[in-house]
Order: C-alpha cells, then sequence, then structure tokens
C-alpha cells in the first residue's frame, strides 16, 4: 500500500523534504514503517526517539497502517 508521511526537525532534514510517499507491505505496524525508514535513510537511527503520529495520535509500535492514514514523524525536540 502506499502512504503520505509528512517529516519534521531533523526528520526533514535526512530525507530532504517535508512529504514523501512510501510503499509499504499491506498489515505494517509503525514498527515496520520505522525499520523501513531505517533502511532507506540510515541516519533516523541516530535519533534517541522517533515518535509516529497516526491521525493526529501518538501511536505505538504495534499499531496497524492503513493506506489512508495521516501519518507524521516526529523526531525528539529539545530546547529549553
Amino acid at each position: 500500500m502506499k502512504i503520505q508521511i509528512l517529516f519534521f526537525g531533523i526528520g526533514k532534514d535526512i530525507v530532504g523534504r517535508n512529504l514523501l510517499e512510501m510503499e509499504v507491505p499491506d498489515g505494517s505496524s509503525v514498527l515496520d514503517l520505522k525499520n523501513q525508514l531505517i533502511n532507506k535513510y540510515p541516519a533516523f537511527k541516530d535519533l534517541k526517539s522517533l515518535a509516529i503520529a497516526v491521525n493526529n495520535e501518538y501511536r505505538l509500535d504495534g499499531f496497524t497502517l492503513s493506506g489512508n492514514d495521516e501519518i507524521a514523524i516526529i523526531p525528539p525536540v529539545c530546547g529549553g
């Protein structure tokens, strides 16, 4: 299935754009997506954390994605 992913912060810098269309197998989980991103963009593995929001809600690794989900990759945020 094709999904569209929005990237913010350093995630946008790693991918080189803020929106990416990606092909993932049907029934893919958030963890599957993270692993695919790390395989394609190894710099993601250097991040201490990587949150995934699906339809405006943070989701755990076991959550199953569907083709019409709005997916956002939210890297760690720091500041003061």
